[in-house]
């Protein structure tokens, strides 16, 4: 989890994540999104790698990357660990915000 949580620290490593959420791309066509140096999406793809955030496959002499979604699994069990949240919403909504869209147990209980 301590892996997860410092490869997702940083901003361009999740940029690179959400890139690879839903589809494979080789390093070069990552690197071409971004406006820093190869070299460095390299150090933050190894660093995604690294924390089995991503899968790698070759394909000749080019590096494929996808996105490893179960590698979010120790992260999201500690997440979930604390239960639902405890703060109240703004069911209804108001002018200023739009109505909550998480459940609710008591206006389930309710019958709302």
């Amino acid at each position: 989890m301590e892996a997860a949580l410092n490869a997702l620290a940083e901003p361009h490593r999740r940029r690179i994540l959400e890139l690879l959420r839903d589809q494979e791309l080789p390093a070069g066509r990552i690197a071409d999104r971004f406006d820093v140096s190869r070299p460095a999406i390299s150090q933050h793809i190894r660093v995604l790698l690294e924390a089995g955030l991503l899968t790698e496959r070759r394909e000749g002499t080019r590096r494929i990357y996808r996105a490893r979604p179960e590698g979010l699994a120790s992260l999201r069990a500690f997440i979930d660990s604390f239960g639902p949240p405890t703060v109240p919403c703004n069911h209804e909504g108001d002018g200023d915000s739009p109505p909550c869209q998480r459940p609710c147990p008591e206006l389930d209980a309710a019958g709302s």
